[in-house]
């Protein structure tokens, strides 16, 4: 920004572009994207005064952007430009060769002579520059310039063409736009854009406000749109004040609106679909609260864009709704009455196909899942339940669960996905199917599994109530990593259309939650691993060859997500060492808190370097290395470390089998004075095979005592 400028010469701008409607989950990106490119392109082009700010505004209709200090023409700026080397630029006269004739000519200064250009070196060769001072841009040029970059850069959903008043002409935008106003100060900015020459007439509310409003300077805009338009702007603004309209009349009625993510998201759909918001009260017949309230909730949140409103006490769904009207009237009495009217056959609709699905048990509907198609590499969705059935199983197994309920649970699990209310509404799968398994008289834990099958993550430690669901859990995930990534479907970059990435996170936090119920035991041999879960879940796709690598990449690649995921708590030298030995998923955590307390002793480094030179002699021998023999150590420091490895190793593996991963590598960072004497005293690499093998032995002995806990040599800086 410009720091020279004077009050003078400084104005506050606006621009805005009228539009059809535009999409509104979009509508706040696009509008900070708007904002964002005009600043951007201004500040480029040195037209911002010092002390400038931006404020974006968003509507429905409309996109805009004041900024408070922007100036009419940029300042003259010193410029250099590098051209060509002299030797191709200059004859042997000293004279400018075609070369830079043509150069200078395409860059307008045709009338630069080679007296006028400056030589210098870049330590190879001479160079010519072309230096002088180049006229500022106005603001008129800077601003055309910062608008067509600032459109064509916007994060536009899908792109439409439409044509012209002309009848000739077309253009491409997000929508069709009818008005574009462009001012500094009180004076219009004479640009265009899609087709538009700017002006100083905006539009006002469709129903409520002026239809067309002359803007008298920049700082009038928002204070007249929304006096004169009957529209609050700013999508900021416009979203708090519903947000507060939403709470005075949950509070008046003694409910709440919620506070989950689907509140929030659905508070930010209705700001860009309304441009003067006023809340109203609706209800419906208490009847249909018999239905699951997931039911009620998706309908009127997703078909209608109603907050439902709920029991402060409970958290129970109650018979009654806000409305979120862009409308403002005196008796809102018909508004409310058609909502009401509207939303009943919706609720009429989610109770037939409650009703109607209870019909038929849920499980009579698993063989109708042999005409659903999973993947047509992998079978239908019947086969896939037979592989989730065998995982869950065999996790049951190793975690001591019910086998039964695992399996009951992994054959019910996706009979829901033929039934009319998930026809519907897919997005209530799993929860559907928890309902029809109740209705079902389902043993409890199934009806849980079922019901919960689709977290992102698991939050609570696994306990006797849910471990058909955790089974259930890890087995659908499993399932699935090998199942796609074995028919070549490896996410890259951000596609992961079966969502891999997301099931990797999931098992992550299965086996932490297993770990936190102690059905995982740090230092302890578990009856289930990562890699044997992967092997088996492997095993079930006999009618299906996976690829072989298959288990080793999925491993790999869930140890990547756990490795990104703890990068924001943990020091990622100390999270490379411990995933550096890819150790089981439940002692990831305990292993890293240890390791990043063993990091900050002052003996860590210098036994990380030696962990680092142990390791690059151990790989240059390519030895076999034998157990130590105590007749070939020869040098007192070879005999005082193997008699201190001795004395540390009982301890140090106790430590480890108790999950005591701090201690193990406490005990260890004793061994710092004799490594170091060791390496001072003694040639490891020595003319005699016997006394090299030996020492070498003796290295690969201290370098696996270690290295239990972590590949201690990562942390050598």
């Amino acid at each position: 920004m410009n720091h020279a400028a004077t009050q003078e010469t400084q104005h506050p701008l606006l621009v805005e572009l009228v539009t059809e409607e535009l999409p509104p989950k979009a509508l706040s990106k696009l509008g900070k994207a708007f904002a964002d490119g005009i600043t951007t392109g201004l500040a480029q082009q040195h037209l911002l005064a010092e002390g400038c700010t931006t404020t974006y505004f968003a509507t429905p209709r409309r996109l805009a952007v004041t900024l408070s200090h922007v100036l009419k023409q940029a300042p003259d700026q010193p410029f250099a430009e590098k051209l060509m080397p002299v030797k191709i630029g200059l004859d042997e006269n000293g004279q400018a060769t075609a070369a830079l004739k043509k150069k200078l000519d395409a860059k307008g200064w045709s009338h630069l002579q080679p007296e006028n250009l400056h030589t210098e070196s870049d330590g190879k060769q001479d160079y010519l520059y072309a230096k002088g001072t180049a006229q500022g841009a106005p603001l008129a040029q800077g601003l055309q310039k910062a608008l067509e970059e600032a459109v064509a850069n916007l994060p536009i959903p899908k792109v439409m063409r439409y044509q012209l008043a002309d009848g000739e002409t077309s253009v491409k935008f997000v929508r069709p736009a009818h008005q574009l106003v462009a001012l500094l100060g009180a004076d219009i900015v004479p640009v265009t854009l899609l087709g538009l020459e700017a002006g100083r007439t905006s539009s006002g509310h469709r129903f409520m406000g002026q239809q067309s409003i002359g803007i008298q300077s920049a700082d009038t805009y928002e204070t007249q749109l929304t006096e004169e338009g009957r529209i609050i702007p700013s999508f900021e603004v416009r979203r708090d004040t519903i947000r507060k309209q939403l709470e005075t009349h949950a509070n008046a009625l003694g409910h709440t609106i919620g506070n989950d993510p689907e509140t929030w998201a659905l508070l930010d759909e209705v700001t860009a679909l309304v441009e003067h918001p006023t809340v109203y009260t609706g209800q419906f017949d208490p009847a249909f609260l018999d239905v699951p309230a997931e039911c009620l909730i998706l309908t009127m949140r997703l078909n209608q864009k109603y907050f439902p409103l709920f029991d402060p006490a409970s958290g129970k769904l109650t018979h009654q709704f806000l409305i979120v009207s862009n409308m403002e009237v005196a008796d809102p009495s018909n508004i409310v009455e058609g909502n009401e009217r509207v939303v009943r056959p919706r609720l009429a609709d989610a109770q037939f196909f409650y009703d109607t699905d209870r019909k038929t048990s849920l499980a009579s509907r698993v063989e109708g899942l042999a005409s659903r198609v999973y993947h047509n590499k992998l079978g239908s969705q019947r086969e896939r339940i037979e592989r989730v059935r065998a995982i869950a199983r065999h996790v049951a197994e190793k975690i001591g669960a019910n086998t039964n309920d695992a399996d009951r649970a992994a054959l019910l699990a996706k009979a829901d996905l033929n039934s009319n209310m998930v026809g519907e509404f897919p997005e209530l799968q799993g929860i559907m199917g928890g309902y029809y398994a109740q209705a079902d008289n389902e043993p409890a834990p199934v009806v849980n599994a079922i019901t919960s099958q689709y977290q992102i993550r698991l939050e609570s430690s696994v306990n006797t109530s849910n471990e058909a669901a955790v089974a259930l859990f890890i087995a659908e995930r499993a399932e699935t990593l090998i199942g796609i990534w074995g028919i070549g479907l490896v996410p890259s970059g951000e596609r992961d259309p079966y969502g891999l990435r997301r099931a990797a996170l999931g098992l992550i936090s299965a086996f932490e939650q297993l770990a936190a119920g102690e059905y995982l035991k740090p230092g302890q041999p578990n009856k289930l691993t990562i890699t044997g879960l992967l092997e088996f879940a492997r095993s079930t796709f006999r009618d299906t060859p996976v690829s072989e690598n298959v288990v080793a990449e999925v491993g790999h690649f869930i140890y990547e997500r756990y490795r990104n995921l703890l990068m924001s708590e943990f020091d990622r030298t100390v999270i490379d060492a411990v995933l550096e030995l890819e150790p089981p998923l439940n002692e990831v955590h305990a292993r890293i808190q240890a390791c990043t307390a063993f990091a900050a002793l002052p003996q860590a480094q210098s036994l990380a370097s030696a962990n680092k030179r142990i390791v690059n002699l151990l790989k240059k021998a390519n030895a076999n290395l034998q157990t130590v023999d105590p007749q070939l150590l020869e040098e007192p420091a070879e005999q005082a470390l193997e008699k201190l490895i001795d004395e540390l190793e009982p301890r140090a593996h106790q430590q480890f089998k108790d999950g005591d991963f701090r201690g193990n590598l406490m005990t260890l960072s004793g061994v710092r004075d004799a490594v170091d004497q060791f390496f001072n005293d003694v040639m490891v690499m020595a003319p005699d095979p016997a006394l090299r093998d030996n020492r070498l032995a003796l290295l690969g002995r201290l370098k696996q005592l270690m290295n239990q806990v972590a590949d201690i040599s990562r942390l050598a800086q």
